[in-house]
């Protein structure tokens, strides 16, 4: 195993990974980091956990959507799927602030 150091959203971590698969690892980090930034970014959704969920339910839809040919994304479009994630957004803002009012 070595040892990876990484900053997604300026947060550094630390990461494990197998012997050759840093560059895997690099660009998973990378791409992470872009989609992290980008939901930051668009100034909608404040948390990095909240970024962190909203990032890996789009990473999710595009991973489901090339695996399956028949699945509940296979037949949108990148945009399709960004309204579907745009729309989950929108519940977990709903969902969140009604928590966050109990607080």
């Amino acid at each position: 195993m070595s040892q990876l150091s990484v900053n997604i959203m300026g947060q550094p971590y630390t990461l494990s990974c197998k012997e050759g698969e840093e560059a895997a690892l690099q660009e998973a980090v990378k791409y992470l980091d872009g989609k992290m930034s980008s939901i930051r970014d668009a100034g909608k959704i404040r948390g990095n956990d909240r970024i962190a969920v909203i990032a890996a339910l789009g990473i999710a839809a595009e991973l489901l959507a090339t695996k399956s040919p028949v699945g509940p994304l296979a037949d949108l479009t990148v945009s399709e799927v960004n309204q579907q994630i745009a729309a989950m957004h929108d519940v977990l803002d709903e969902a969140l602030a009604a928590q966050e009012a109990l607080f």
